[in-house]
């Protein structure tokens, strides 16, 4: 076997379990991230390039961000294959919408930009494993 055929092989391999388990790692990748801001949003503001003690704004709509992501990631979860769908079908719109706000962000300047690249990476991820998780249902 040639080390294209191998690789190819590999790549369908995990293709298709992104496929159909990839739900799980969108499920803890949103219940950690939405932990920390509703948990510890000052941490969060300061990793955004905040600093939560002169300027507290970020904090209420940090925490509104962490509880919308906790409950996504436990539909993802503990959910039945009715609800996971569902969650997969709105997150593929949250997720694209977080991508493009992380990156209009760093493009306007509004955001380091380690931070702004951090944000579209991790929310690039996101959107692909939710596009992901809906062709398995389809």
């Amino acid at each position: 076997m040639s080390v294209v055929h191998s690789v190819e092989r590999e790549l369908n391999v995990m293709t298709q379990f992104i496929r159909t388990r990839g739900y799980l790692l969108l499920g803890v990748i949103r219940l950690v991230n939405g932990a920390a801001a509703l948990l510890a949003p000052a941490s969060s503001a300061r990793r955004l390039g905040v600093d939560p003690a002169a300027n507290p704004a970020p904090i209420y709509p940090l925490r509104m961000f962490g509880i919308r992501t906790i409950v996504l990631g436990l539909e993802l979860l503990l959910g039945n294959s009715d609800t996971r769908r569902k969650s997969l079908r709105v997150g593929v719109a949250i997720h694209a919408s977080d991508t493009l706000s992380a990156a209009t962000a760093g493009i306007r300047g509004q955001l380091p930009p380690t931070t702004a690249v951090t944000l579209t990476c991790v929310s690039t991820l996101n959107t692909t494993l939710a596009v992901l998780g809906t062709r398995e249902h389809q």
